[in-house]
């Protein structure tokens, strides 16, 4: 069985119409891959459209602010894309005039550019001969050739990487890296793949071994932490609060939150009145405090928990740089904060 001939025959059949499909401009190529880093296509392809609706140009993008840029990626997490992507986007204009670097190694340099972008960039818009390897890839062929090398260890990431390249189609070889990550995208899928309708299954090594579930193998990784996080929601008789940016480069980075308590352990009001944050804030005057709400929102990244309370604290003044609540929908924030707003819009 030609595996690679295999591969392109079903994409040319299956493929999906997406936008990043009809072109090979470099900066839509480079956006799309970017956006689609731990993303699924169904949730990216609408930030893909705004963005590029916003930014048509990789000069577009350059000159907005970070601020712009955040915004437009609130709801996708790994914010650190979002400010490799705009700080790129200043280095291509600033360094090469707006015009991408041509080749793999030169690619490699941007920041927030690996392996697998430059690889992708590289072969779809300059038909460099170089193998993408990404999940759906890594999935694909330990499947089919029984690898079970660890597909996050070092030696993994160098066995597969030389595989792709060896089976990569030298003729056209942005078709055959689209073709690989779309079958494992719809194929051979992470959970139940559909083994019946593949046309790979004769040659494939895991599922005459029964062993399609159990690869690709990946080692554990770290362990998780568990935080708690308190936030002090403030609002005025006059209807202002406190939205304050993220600083230092912990997770959510310039992004905006409320004032936050973060713990080891659940706080209760005793705690929270008590805290140097809520003091500061709220001097000597009178105030109410109520907590929004009792459950504990669990909010789940990829190292850490998050425990999550939201505590609605109602006063007449606050002693710290406030703003009209009505215009925090303005400012950047993660999805935990955005989404307590609009629920706590709709019930207030």
């Amino acid at each position: 069985m030609k595996f690679s001939s295999t591969i392109t025959n079903w994409y040319s059949i299956n493929k999906r119409d997406l936008p990043w499909r009809h072109t090979t401009d470099p900066y839509q190529i480079w956006l799309s891959e970017i956006i689609l880093q731990q993303t699924q296509v169904k949730q990216g392809l609408p930030y893909f459209r705004q963005f590029l609706t916003h930014f048509p140009t990789i000069f577009d993008l350059a000159n907005a602010t970070e601020e712009e840029v955040l915004n437009l990626w609130q709801g996708l997490g790994y914010y650190s894309r979002a400010r490799n992507l705009h700080f790129t986007a200043k280095q291509i204009v600033s360094d090469f005039n707006g015009k991408f670097p041509n080749t793999y190694k030169e690619l490699l340099k941007l920041k927030g550019v690996g392996d697998y972008t430059a690889s992708a960039v590289a072969s779809i818009c300059f038909n460099e001969v170089t193998a993408v390897v990404d999940g759906n890839v890594y999935r694909v062929l330990s499947r089919f050739y029984g690898i079970s090398t660890p597909i996050n260890s070092t030696e993994g990431n160098k066995q597969f990487k030389t595989l792709a390249s060896h089976l990569i189609d030298p003729k056209h070889p942005a078709l055959f890296n689209q073709a690989i990550m779309e079958y494992g995208a719809r194929m051979c899928k992470p959970k139940a793949p559909d083994c019946i309708k593949c046309p790979l299954q004769t040659g494939c090594v895991a599922y005459q071994t029964k062993s399609v579930e159990k690869l690709p193998v990946k080692l554990k990784k770290t362990k998780v932490t568990k935080k708690h996080f308190s936030y002090l929601v403030f609002l005025t008789e006059d209807n202002h609060t406190i939205f304050q940016q993220r600083t230092g480069k912990g997770i959510w980075q310039n992004l905006y939150q409320f004032p936050l308590i973060e713990s080891s352990k659940k706080l209760n009001y005793v705690d929270i009145k008590s805290s140097e944050v809520f003091n500061t804030i709220i001097g000597q005057q009178e105030f109410e405090i109520s907590l929004y709400n009792k459950e504990e929102i669990i909010h789940k990244l990829s190292h850490q928990h998050l425990h999550t309370h939201f505590y609605i604290i109602r006063c007449s003044e606050l002693y710290a740089e406030k703003i009209l609540y009505k215009i925090i929908k303005e400012f950047p924030a993660p999805t935990l904060i955005a989404n307590f707003i609009t629920q706590f819009e709709n019930t207030k």
